[in-house]
């Protein structure tokens, strides 16, 4: 750990803290609508249609690239490097890589938006089946066997390249790399780089694309599949933050542990 000394910024009263703080934020503020206006313009990108019938295997044989939508309609694939010649192997896959890997959030979020994401790499699938249960990781990952790295500039470096399908017809939408993974893990930067967006009525998306309100297809990454709904008398905080500190104050109040 360095010992390097810091020199700490200016002490200042909770007032002028207070004011810093507006001020700043004024500015974020502006970047969030301007990250919004990118990820429209980016929902609006022409598409490429994939010609070439791509092949991988998976645990259970060899699949296609529409294979890998698992039913959906959207596809993210994250070609991670895990090889030999890659640094760490056979033991772990790139330092990177693997870095990217940890702030995967769970796919359940995604999946319910339509949406798979899966990675892919050269080693084989026994190897990469020790490696997701070394590390913990429990996206689903393939074994690229053909030109699909080189086709999609992910042969001699990481990215994610996105994917849409109408029948049978694939098209790549997108595609980023560099820099720009390292915003790669949660469920809105996931969303954010697809042609259908996060879905909400908020957004600015060509007419026709599928929104519902905002909150409200939120859900725990075990209840998507449920049949029963909570418990109605309970309000939800993303939906109606005041009436759920109301009732939480009440719950309380009567010393219910309720939450």
């Amino acid at each position: 750990m360095s010992t390097s000394v810091v020199k700490n910024p200016k002490i200042v009263s909770p007032e002028e803290w207070l004011a810093a703080r507006n001020e700043l934020l004024a500015k974020e503020k502006q970047l969030t609508r301007e990250r919004d206006a990118l990820a429209a313009q980016r929902r609006r990108m022409p598409w490429m249609v994939v010609e070439k019938a791509y092949e991988f295997e998976a645990p259970w044989g060899k699949v296609s690239l529409l294979d890998l939508f698992e039913g959906r309609r959207q596809l993210i694939i994250y070609r991670a490097f895990f090889e030999p010649g890659v640094f760490g192997w056979p033991e772990h896959a790139c330092r990177g890589c693997s870095l990217g890997a940890d702030q995967v959030a769970h796919l359940a979020h995604l999946n319910a938006r339509d949406t798979t994401l899966a990675y892919a790499s050269r080693a084989v699938q026994k190897d990469i089946e020790r490696l997701k249960a070394r590390m913990g990781w429990e996206m689903p990952w393939y074994t690229i066997t053909d030109s699909f790295d080189t086709d999609f500039g992910v042969d001699e470096w990481h990215g994610h390249n996105v994917f849409f399908h109408d029948g049978e017809r694939v098209f790549r939408t997108y595609f980023v790399n560099s820099r720009g993974d390292e915003a790669m893990g949660t469920t809105w930067s996931y969303l954010d780089v697809t042609p259908l967006g996060r879905q909400e009525t908020w957004e600015d998306s060509p007419e026709g694309y599928p929104q519902t309100t905002p909150y409200k297809w939120w859900n725990w990454h075990d209840n998507y599949d449920a049949e029963t709904s909570p418990d109605p008398k309970w309000v939800d905080i993303t939906t109606d933050p005041e009436g759920a500190a109301s009732r939480r104050r009440d719950a309380e109040a009567k010393g219910c542990s309720c939450a």
